[in-house]
C-alpha cells in the first residue's frame, strides 16, 4: 500500500496516540504506526507510561510529542510467568476508575488544546470516552481488548470488579472502529472492525552486519534471550546451552551472573535487529516478540505464562507457522534447554504473509482522521454487524467462565482466519478430538487381546485411532506439510512400542440425579453414568525398552536405568493447557527413597499451572505407591482421551481419574477391587490435586452400570444397589454454559459451613448430655423400665456427641433439638476461638473469611430424606403423581442448593423453563405431562441441570424447545446428556496389540 503523502502533506492532522501500560510490546508497534503518520508530515502526540528512549530512538521528528500519563494498567505479574488477576484489577480501578471523574475532564480538554483530528488508542479504555466527549473520532489498533481479557479475572477473583469490565466495554463501544491484527482474541465491544497486517519494526541493519559487529561468525549458532523479570540471583551458565552456542541476554540484571557463553545485551538495544541476527529465541509469548520472530522467520522457544490471556490466540498462530517450541517451565528455570533450541533449529518458519502493517495502519488511520469512510480492500477485511453479535456471545460467555484455564475458541474464529489466509480451514475447535472421531470399527491391523468393546462405538473410535498411530512422530513431515500436525499428535505418535501389549481402560462421567454435595455429608445418592466417557491407555516402559522424549535425555545418566512417566492428553488446546507431561519416578521419592507426602506432591503439581492437570493422571501413581506400596520398577507411557466435557458439572476429573488408575492396574496386574479404585481416586483428588470433593463422583466412574443408578451410601461409599430406571422415565442434562469447578471457593466454603454445623451438633449433644439426670422411680407408675430409656436417650446423644455424618440424623430430631441452635453464619476465627476445629481433612478455615453454617447444615440433613423418597418412588407405579413426587423433590432439592449459595443465573433459568413446559402441559390439559422436575447438578455454582421426565416424544420435544428459549435468551445452546454407558468396572479392561506383532 501506498502512503498518499502529498494528501498528507497538504492536510497535516493531529493523532493523540494513546498507548496501554501493559508491557512494551504495545509500544513498539505505536512507534512503527507514528513513524509512518509522520512521515507523511502530520503531528502525533504519544500518551504513554513507557521509557521515551523506545520512542526516539526510532524517530527523531519535532512532530513527535510524548505526554507522560498512565490510564490503564494492564496486567499485574507476581512473577515473570504468573499475572496476579485480583491485583489488575484493584489496579485499574485505583488507576482509571476512581480518579475517573479528575481524569476524563482533564484529558478532554487537553485533546481540545492540541486540536486533535483523531484519537487512537492501542488500548485505552478511557481515551475512546474522552475523545467522545471531545467531539474528536477515535480508533483502536490491538490484538485483544481488555473487556475480553479482565473478564475472567472478574470472574474468577474479583466478582466486586464486574463493573469495571462493562465500563471499559461502553468506552471501547466509543470508537469508530477497531484495526484488529494478527492473532486477536474476540474483541466484542466495538462497533466495526477492519484487520490489517502485522505491525513490525523495520530492520536496520541486516543479519551479517550485526554478526560483524559483534565479532560473530555466520556459523555461530546464537541463542537470543530475551526474559523481562530476571531474578538477579539466577546464574545463567553454559551448560544450558548446546554445545558451541552463545546467547544475547537481553534485559538482564547488571548484578545478575553470564557465564562466558552469556552477553548481555545494552538496555536500549535494538531488538529486530538482534532477532533476525540469531538462530533462535527465548522469551514469553506476546505480540511484539511473536509477530516479529514471525517476520523475520526466526525460531521461538517459549514458557507459558498463567492467566495471560492473549496467549492461545498468539500460540495458534505460531503453530500454524511453524515458528514455535515450547519448553516446559522445570526445565527453564534447571537450565535444560539444549533440547527445546535443538528441536527449534529443526523448524523452518514459513510465515509469508503481510509484514507492512504499520503503514496500513496508518493509511487507515490517516483516511479516518479526514472524514473517509473506510472500505474493505485487499488487504483489510471488514467485520459484519452478526460477527460483533457472535463476538458479544462469546464474551458473554468469558464473563461467565468459572475458575479454570478451559478456553473454547468458536467455530467462527477458525473459519474467519481462514477467510484471511491465516490458518487454514479446518475442524471447529469445539468438535470432538482426534480420538473422537473415525470409523465405526476399528481397523484389521488391529486386534483385542483380552476384555470386549461392549459394542460402546466410542471406545471402537479410539481403537481405530490408536491404531493410526505411527510408530514414530514424523515430525520433519509435519513441519513441511501444508498443515502441521498437533503437538500432542506428534507427542503421542512415538508414546508406545507396538511389538508389546496395550492396556486401555474407560470411565463415563455421571449425572448427579439425587444427592449432590451431601455426598461428603454420608447421604443417600443416586448417580447415572453418562455416555461421555475418558479413555486411557497405558504401556509399561522396562529398562532397555524405555522411550523418552529427547528432552527427558537430559535428566538420564548414561549406563543408569531412569524410570520414567510420559503423558500426552489430546484435546489440549481447548483447554489452555500443555497437552505433555513427563517426570521421572524419583521425583515421588524423598532423599530417604520414601514416597514424598501428598502436601509436597501438590506442591509439585502447582509449579506450573499449565501442566497441572497431570496430577489427576500422574497423582493415581503416588496414592498406589503410598497406599497399596505398589512398586514400580519401569515406566509408564499414558495417553488420555476424554469425551467428558470439563466444567459442566459432570465429574470429568473423576473419569480421567478412575480411567488411568484402571489402565495402571492392569497394566501393572494388580486387581484393585472398584470400590477400593473410588476411594484410592477420591484421595487423588482431596490431597494431590487439592479439591474437596465427596466419593459419589469416583464411585459413579468405577462401580456404575448402564442404564441404571448407582444407589450408595457415602459412609463412605457402600452400594446399595442399582435401581433400574423405570421405561416411562428418563433423565436428561443440560448444561448452563456456567463453568462448574469443585475447586471453587463456593463449593469449598459451603463444605465448610457444613461441618462447623456438625461440630456445633456435636457441641450442644453433649451439652444436653451433660444436662441429662435420671428420674426418679415411681412406684405406682408405669411398669416401663425408666433405667433402659435413660440409656437409650444416652446412647443416642453420645452417636451425636460422635457424629461422624451429618445425615445420620433423622430431620424430625434435627428439628426438634438442634436447627434452633445453628447460627446463620459465622466468622472463622470466631468458630475456631469456641469450638477449636471443624474436623475436616481436606478444607481449611480461613480466619477472616465468614461463612453461612444453618443452611449448609440444613441442606445434607433433608436431602438425604429426599433422596430416600426419591429412590423409594423409582420403584412404585406408572402414575402421574410418581412423576409429579419425583419432580418436586427434584425442585426442593434445587432451591435448598440456592439457599446454600451455589446457584447461578443460568442453571436458574434452565430449572425455569423446565417449569415453564410443565405449567404449559397443564394448561392445555393434557393427559399426561412430559417434563416433571429439575435441579442444579453436582457441586453448583454452574454446570449442569438434570430433567426428570417421561420417555416420550413429547418430551424430547420439550427438552429441545427448552435449548432453543435457552439459546435466544444467553446466546448459548445447552449442551444434552442423554444416554448411559457401563462404569469402569462393568467394562473391565482391553489389552490390545497391532496384528502380526505377537506369536
Amino acid at each position: 500500500m501506498e502512503m498518499n503523502t502529498e494528501k498528507i502533506k497538504k492536510n497535516s492532522l493531529v493523532f493523540a496516540y494513546y498507548v496501554t501500560g501493559h508491557g512494551f510490546g504495545h509500544a513498539t508497534r505505536v512507534v512503527e504506526v507514528a513513524r509512518y503518520l509522520i512521515l507523511g508530515g502530520n503531528e502525533v502526540h504519544i500518551v504513554t507510561g513507557a521509557p521515551d528512549f523506545i520512542f526516539c530512538q526510532e524517530i527523531d521528528s519535532p512532530k513527535l510529542l510524548i505526554r507522560k500519563m498512565l490510564l490503564d494498567c494492564g496486567a499485574v505479574q507476581s512473577d515473570p510467568l504468573t499475572v496476579d488477576r485480583l491485583a489488575s484489577l484493584d489496579l485499574y480501578a485505583k488507576t482509571a476508575v476512581h480518579p475517573r471523574e479528575t481524569l476524563l475532564p482533564a484529558e478532554v480538554q487537553w485533546l481540545q488544546s492540541i486540536k486533535a483530528d483523531l484519537v487512537v488508542s492501542d488500548v485505552v479504555p478511557i481515551a475512546c470516552k474522552a475523545a467522545a466527549e471531545a467531539g474528536i473520532p477515535s480508533v483502536c489498533v490491538s490484538n485483544f481488548s481488555w473487556d475480553f481479557i479482565y473478564s475472567e479475572y472478574m470472574t474468577v477473583a474479583a466478582p466486586q470488579h464486574r463493573s469495571i469490565v462493562w465500563q471499559i466495554a461502553e468506552d471501547y463501544s466509543n470508537a469508530l472502529f477497531v484495526i484488529r491484527l494478527p492473532g486477536h482474541c474476540p474483541m466484542p465491544a466495538f462497533r466495526d472492525v477492519i484487520d490489517a497486517p502485522l505491525v513490525v519494526r523495520s530492520l536496520r541493519r541486516n543479519r551479517h552486519q550485526v554478526r560483524k559487529e559483534l565479532g560473530l561468525s555466520e556459523e555461530e549458532k546464537i541463542l537470543l534471550f530475551n526474559f523481562g523479570g530476571q531474578d538477579p540471583k539466577w546464574s545463567l551458565k553454559d551448560e544450558f546451552l548446546p554445545e558451541g552456542w552463545k546467547c544475547f541476554v537481553c534485559g538482564a540484571p547488571q548484578e545478575q551472573e553470564l557465564s562466558s557463553s552469556f552477553i548481555r545485551m545494552e538496555r536500549d538495544v535494538y531488538t529486530p535487529d538482534l532477532i533476525a541476527a540469531s538462530d533462535c529465541m527465548l522469551g514469553k509469548i506476546g505480540y511484539g516478540t511473536v509477530s516479529e520472530v514471525l517476520a523475520y522467520r526466526v525460531p521461538f522457544v517459549f514458557i507459558r505464562r498463567d492467566y495471560f490471556n492473549e496467549e492461545p490466540f498468539l500460540r495458534k498462530m505460531l503453530d500454524f507457522y511453524r515458528a514455535g517450541v515450547e519448553m516446559p517451565r522445570r526445565d527453564f528455570f534447571s537450565g535444560r534447554w539444549a533440547p527445546y533450541l535443538q528441536r527449534a533449529q529443526a523448524l523452518k518458519p514459513r510465515f509469508n504473509a503481510e509484514i507492512n502493517g504499520g503503514q496500513v495502519v496508518a493509511q487507515i488511520l490517516q483516511d479516518a482522521a479526514m472524514g473517509k469512510s473506510i472500505t474493505a480492500d485487499a488487504s483489510s477485511k471488514r467485520s459484519s454487524g452478526s460477527r460483533r453479535l457472535q463476538d458479544a456471545i462469546i464474551f458473554g460467555f468469558q464473563m461467565q467462565r468459572h475458575p479454570s484455564r478451559d478456553l473454547e475458541l468458536p467455530d467462527w474464529y477458525t473459519t474467519e482466519l481462514s477467510e484471511l489466509g491465516i490458518l487454514p480451514l479446518e475442524h471447529s475447535p469445539a468438535s470432538p478430538t482426534p480420538l473422537a472421531e473415525g470409523l465405526a470399527g476399528f481397523g484389521p491391523d488391529f486386534e483385542v487381546l483380552h476384555g470386549s468393546v461392549h459394542g460402546l462405538r466410542d471406545t471402537k473410535t479410539f481403537l481405530n485411532s490408536l491404531a493410526k498411530l505411527d510408530e514414530e512422530g514424523d515430525v520433519l513431515a509435519s513441519d513441511l506439510a501444508h498443515k502441521p500436525l498437533a503437538q500432542e499428535q506428534l507427542a503421542a505418535a512415538g508414546l508406545f512400542r507396538w511389538e508389546d501389549d496395550v492396556f486401555v481402560a474407560r470411565a463415563p462421567g455421571r449425572l448427579d440425579v439425587m444427592g449432590g454435595i451431601a455426598d461428603y455429608s454420608g447421604s443417600l445418592v443416586l448417580q447415572m453414568p453418562i455416555r461421555e466417557a475418558c479413555h486411557v491407555a497405558v504401556q509399561s516402559q522396562p529398562q532397555g525398552k524405555q522411550r523418552l522424549w529427547k528432552h527427558m535425555t537430559a535428566r538420564q545418566q548414561p549406563g543408569v536405568f531412569k524410570p520414567a512417566i510420559r503423558v500426552v492428553s489430546f484435546g489440549s488446546d481447548l483447554s489452555n493447557r500443555a497437552p505433555t507431561f513427563d517426570m521421572d519416578f524419583s521425583d515421588f521419592m524423598d532423599a530417604e527413597g520414601k514416597p514424598i507426602s501428598y502436601q509436597a506432591a501438590h506442591k509439585y503439581f502447582e509449579q506450573d499451572p499449565s501442566r497441572k492437570w497431570a496430577a489427576y493422571v500422574a497423582g493415581t501413581i503416588l496414592v498406589l505407591i503410598r497406599e497399596r506400596g505398589v512398586q514400580f520398577k519401569d515406566g509408564l507411557s499414558i495417553l488420555v482421551s476424554s469425551a467428558v466435557p470439563e466444567g459442566k458439572g459432570v465429574s470429568s476429573s473423576a473419569a480421567l481419574e478412575v480411567a488411568t488408575m484402571s489402565a495402571i492396574t492392569a497394566a501393572m496386574g494388580i486387581e484393585v477391587p472398584p470400590k477400593e479404585i473410588a476411594i484410592l481416586c477420591q484421595m487423588v483428588e482431596n490431597y494431590v490435586v487439592g479439591a474437596p470433593c465427596g466419593i459419589m463422583d469416583q464411585m459413579a466412574a468405577a462401580c456404575g452400570e448402564a442404564n441404571k443408578l448407582l444407589a450408595m451410601i457415602c459412609q463412605p461409599a457402600d452400594v446399595l444397589e442399582h435401581l433400574n430406571i423405570p421405561l416411562h422415565v428418563r433423565f436428561w442434562g443440560l448444561d448452563s454454559g456456567i463453568r462448574h469447578s469443585v475447586g471453587g471457593s463456593d463449593y469449598g466454603s459451603v463444605r465448610v459451613g457444613t461441618f462447623m454445623g456438625r461440630r456445633i451438633i456435636q457441641s450442644e449433644a453433649a451439652r444436653y448430655m451433660s444436662q441429662m439426670s435420671l428420674a426418679p422411680a415411681d412406684e405406682n407408675g408405669p411398669s416401663v423400665n425408666v433405667q433402659d430409656v435413660y440409656q437409650t436417650q444416652l446412647r443416642v446423644f453420645d452417636q451425636e456427641i460422635n457424629l461422624a455424618y451429618l445425615c445420620n440424623i433423622p430431620p424430625s430430631r434435627y428439628d426438634a433439638l438442634y436447627t434452633s441452635l445453628i447460627p446463620e453464619e459465622m466468622r472463622g476465627r470466631v468458630f475456631l476461638d469456641k469450638y477449636g476445629s471443624h474436623n475436616d481433612p481436606v478444607t481449611k478455615i480461613k480466619l477472616d473469611s465468614v461463612y453461612k453454617i444453618k443452611a449448609p447444615t440444613n441442606h445434607p440433613v433433608y436431602e438425604n430424606s429426599r433422596v430416600k423418597t426419591f429412590a423409594a418412588l423409582l420403584t412404585v407405579a406408572n402414575t402421574e403423581e410418581q412423576l409429579e413426587a419425583l419432580g418436586e423433590l427434584m425442585y426442593q432439592s434445587h432451591t435448598s442448593y440456592s439457599t446454600c449459595g451455589l446457584g447461578s443465573k443460568g442453571t436458574d433459568l434452565l430449572v425455569s423453563l423446565t417449569k415453564h413446559m410443565q405449567c404449559t402441559s397443564i394448561l392445555h390439559h393434557l393427559k399426561q405431562g412430559a417434563l416433571y422436575g429439575a435441579k442444579i447438578s453436582g457441586g453448583g455454582c454452574g454446570g449442569t441441570v438434570c430433567v426428570v421426565g417421561r420417555d416420550t416424544r413429547e418430551a424430547h420435544e420439550q427438552i429441545s424447545k427448552i435449548q432453543q428459549l435457552y439459546t435466544a435468551l444467553t446466546g448459548h445452546k445447552p449442551y444434552l446428556f442423554e444416554g448411559s454407558s457401563p462404569g469402569a468396572a462393568q467394562f473391565g479392561y482391553l489389552r490390545v496389540r497391532r496384528l502380526g506383532q505377537h506369536h
